[in-house]
């Protein structure tokens, strides 16, 4: 994880030298005199050599002292922590919905293979699957918001609330996702469980006369769940920083929509604090779907 973040840090950074535009030029204006752009830049640390300013940076990020946002002019940590936390309880609320009607619906089209059953359920997540978030959040604004009118269209928060306390502004976003997700979940687990049910130790489960109920719970569930988990880790990076078309839709205050503010605004500081964070929720969600398959699964726990 170390390694992989400090990979991560050397990347944005080579990234954001790379980008056009002068950083004191876009925070002062075309206007500026020469004289003003020399003290802000030497104020930024804009003449220290690249190297110097990556150092100072990384030592700066790893102490929690990530600067000031260059377009906001607010502290950076402060700002990207409570937008993280605005994209954990949409992500929370998500993976809420999808991951128990994902798991179970793939069960049920593994256990049914080749019937209507198996077929509807795989349509319906190639169909999420296949409509963009943009389409399928407009398409969900028009029939529950300005037809039903039973859900609000827009997931702004107001200033000093918190999202919990907004939540049923949060139920077409959740929705949104839930629809892309589904897709992924389920065949996946639908998949295993094909797998599985067709082992031998299944097998040997059923003619010892075990209830079914029992043999999905304890032998089914249980070993097809590992790819299923892998595909749920690996979605949760994406679901906290990487959110950047629904939030945008919806008008939510999440770190996808900060990320994109950072980028169109030439804001480096932020746009690099926020890559960095959203990295190491991926690497997080990564270690603890490794330390849960030890859980379910003796053999490697046992390794």
């Amino acid at each position: 994880m170390v390694l992989t973040l400090w990979l991560v840090s050397l990347g944005v950074f080579a990234v954001s030298e790379l980008l056009p535009g002068d950083v004191a030029i876009f925070i002062l204006g075309q206007q500026a005199t020469p004289e003003t752009l020399a003290v802000l830049r030497a104020h930024l640390g804009l003449n220290e050599p690249a190297p110097e300013r990556y150092v100072n940076w990384l030592f700066g990020f790893i102490r929690g002292d990530w600067g000031s946002s260059l377009a906001l002019q607010v502290p950076i940590t402060d700002l990207v922590l409570s937008r993280m936390a605005n994209s954990f309880v949409l992500a929370g609320l998500a993976l809420l919905i999808t991951v128990p009607a994902s798991i179970g619906l793939g069960l049920v089209a593994a256990l049914n293979q080749g019937r209507a059953i198996d077929r509807i359920i795989s349509l319906v997540g190639l169909s999420g699957l296949a409509l963009p978030e943009f389409v399928s959040g407009v398409l969900l604004i028009l029939l529950f918001s300005l037809s039903l009118r039973v859900a609000p269209a827009s997931a702004q928060i107001p200033t000093g609330a918190s999202p919990l306390s907004v939540l049923p502004a949060l139920i077409l976003p959740a929705l949104t996702l839930a629809l892309t997700l589904f897709a992924y979940i389920s065949r996946m687990t639908r998949a295993s469980a094909a797998e599985v049910l067709t082992s031998d130790y299944v097998r040997a489960a059923v003619l010892k006369g075990l209830p079914l109920v029992h043999v999905i719970t304890r032998h089914v569930l249980r070993n097809a769940l590992l790819p299923t988990i892998t595909v749920i880790g690996a979605q949760i990076g994406w679901l906290v920083g990487g959110l950047v078309v629904v939030e945008h839709l919806f008008g939510y205050p999440g770190l996808g929509d900060l990320l994109l503010f950072a980028a169109l605004n030439k804001d480096i500081p932020l746009l690099e604090a926020c890559v960095m964070v959203v990295a190491s929720v991926y690497m997080l969600a990564n270690l603890g779907t490794e330390l849960l398959f030890g859980v379910l699964n003796p053999r490697i726990r046992y390794a």
